[in-house]
């Protein structure tokens, strides 16, 4: 499979199985993550795989949006380890973060399984629940498992702008 053929074919899987993720396909995830690229190779970000009754429960506190997931893997950075662009002071920690996340999120996908970006949730709250986490910028979580059989995109996930609205030859 090609790449673009692998982005055309994920999609925001809203709708998880049961059947539990083997170590072997998260090991996979989570080393397309650790070879993702970041700014001055500078590496601020950190991946928790949460399957502890502890840490389900806290994701189950900060966030509606679980899909019946038995394991999650949430990405942050450390804005004090990342690159600053000296120009404008940018820091890039939520940009290497987003970089990890987007690697694993395909690399979900890659390996059989589904999963989608969950941006909405409590991060404050989260890092009061889980106390690992403080101190990083939290980017995303995402729940991860094996689509469901009724699973299905949303009507919207075909959608897309044409190349002239999102293009620009400068």
């Amino acid at each position: 499979m090609t790449f673009n053929e692998l982005a055309r074919k994920r999609y925001s899987c809203r709708k998880l199985a049961t059947k539990p993720v083997e170590q072997e396909k998260l090991d996979a995830v989570i080393e397309a993550g650790i070879l993702a690229p970041t700014a001055v190779n500078k590496q601020p970000f950190r991946i928790w795989v949460a399957k502890s009754p502890d840490a389900l429960k806290a994701i189950h506190d900060v966030t509606p949006f679980t899909f019946g997931a038995g394991v999650f893997l949430i990405v942050g950075a450390k804005r004090e380890e990342a690159w600053v662009r000296p120009a404008d002071k940018a820091n890039f920690a939520d940009v290497d973060a987003t970089i990890v996340a987007t690697h694993m999120m395909l690399a979900i996908e890659d390996q059989g399984l589904a999963t989608t970006w969950v941006g909405h949730f409590d991060a404050p709250k989260l890092q009061e629940l889980i106390p690992e986490l403080a101190g990083y910028d939290l980017v995303a979580i995402f729940p991860v498992g094996y689509a469901d059989s009724a699973a299905k995109p949303s009507p919207l996930h075909a959608i897309r702008k044409s190349v002239s609205e999102l293009v620009a030859t400068i």
